[in-house]
């Protein structure tokens, strides 16, 4: 029990010097807040910090416990006496690693402290962790668009059918079949939110306009749902989309 008494002493002791270290930054500081040790809140900034004598596992899994709360979680433990560098070198990138943050009080006299900033919550673990999480991001992005999976056997020799590439063959494969069409009515037929703006950049140059908000298919669209022919069928354009010509109805001109 004396080493659990002593633990807690040292505990509180911490509070008073990490509660100024907040309030002189302009927030509002309460311990003892839904069994979070301390939290300090500015406008909508929430902070919270767990208090320990000691680092062990507790307190990260504490630590970890607390980021259903906010994103900003410190760990606040006593600067480390003649401080062995490789290990809490290793301690503050554990930190990082996990997205804690990591905070070294220094004890004085009369409760008096002061407080140093190991590391941040949520700071970058390197470039690569950055440049990794953001390609993660356009990965899913591209994966979650993509109606099938049409980059496997037989794809060989022709650019890949990206989610870009799968709206334009739906739109080509409206064209066939229903020949020049105004902007809004290939919108609503092909559920395609980004219709305009892929007739206009024409990237492929499969699309030509005739009018203003009319739109009709090229050559090389035609040959397009050709050599998607695997695709068009996936997508339920059937095969007029592939045989039929351009048609020479006139559509409205509204966009």
């Amino acid at each position: 029990m004396g080493k659990v008494r002593e633990e807690r002493l040292r505990e509180s002791r911490l509070y008073q010097p990490v509660k100024e270290f907040w309030a002189a930054q302009g927030y509002t500081v309460r311990g003892e807040v839904e069994g979070c040790d301390l939290v300090a809140c500015r406008g909508e900034d929430v902070v919270v910090v767990e208090l320990k004598g000691s680092m062990n596992l507790s307190l990260i899994l504490q630590g970890l416990n607390r980021k259903a709360i906010t994103d900003r979680v410190y760990l606040a433990v006593p600067t480390p006496k003649g401080r062995r560098r490789t290990h809490w070198d290793r301690v503050v990138r554990l930190c990082r690693t996990l997205g804690l943050g990591l905070l070294f009080v220094s004890l004085g006299r009369e409760g008096r402290g002061w407080v140093q900033v190991a590391c941040e919550p949520g700071t970058p673990r390197s470039p690569a962790v950055r440049k990794r999480s953001s390609r993660r991001s356009r990965v899913l992005a591209e994966f979650e668009t993509r109606s099938g999976d049409f980059n496997v056997g037989g794809s060989a020799g022709r650019p890949l059918v990206t989610a870009y590439r799968e709206e334009a063959l739906r739109i080509a494969g409206f064209l066939a079949a229903r020949g020049p069409s105004a902007v809004r009515e290939i919108r609503a037929a092909c559920a395609s939110a980004r219709a305009g703006s892929i007739l206009q950049r024409n990237y492929y140059g499969w699309f030509e306009r005739l009018s203003r908000g009319v739109y009709g298919l090229t050559d090389a669209g035609r040959a397009a749902l050709e050599t998607y022919r695997d695709v068009v069928e996936a997508l339920g354009l059937g095969d007029e989309a592939i045989s039929s010509s351009s048609r020479s109805t006139p559509a409205s001109t509204s966009s």
